[in-house]
């Protein structure tokens, strides 16, 4: 049983990844807008695609798939610094909270590393 946990936890926080992926694959500009506003160039944007898809799919088959979770957990706390808006649009704060749930998570991962249903460790 924990096993199939471990296999369905590591594939709905792939999806997520995955979806992001997507996103800036099909409408790159308000993720480009977004890291402009931080004074990076919009083309950064690819980049953060690939490593999106790459951790995506490494969270599910690995390789290292620790060391994927704790970038990703980086990630997503650095992400969420893009929607702390609170007097703009509070919406994006709840935004911000499952950005860290998810990191957490994925430090959980990361601490506890995958079981056994894992392609490459």
């Amino acid at each position: 049983m924990r096993d199939l946990a471990d296999l369905a936890g590591r594939l709905l926080i792939a999806l997520l990844f995955l979806g992001g992926f997507a996103q800036k694959l099909g409408d790159p500009g308000p993720v480009e807008a977004m890291i402009r506003s931080v004074g990076l160039p919009g083309w950064f944007v690819w980049p953060v695609a690939v490593f999106n898809l790459l951790g995506a799919f490494c969270l599910v088959l690995g390789p290292r798939v620790r060391v994927w979770a704790v970038l990703l957990a980086v990630y997503c706390v650095f992400t969420s610094w893009f929607h702390w808006q609170l007097r703009a649009d509070p919406w994006q704060v709840t935004i911000v909270v499952k950005n860290w749930a998810i990191a957490g998570g994925l430090l959980v991962l990361a601490a506890q590393g995958p079981r056994r249903f894992v392609r490459w460790r």
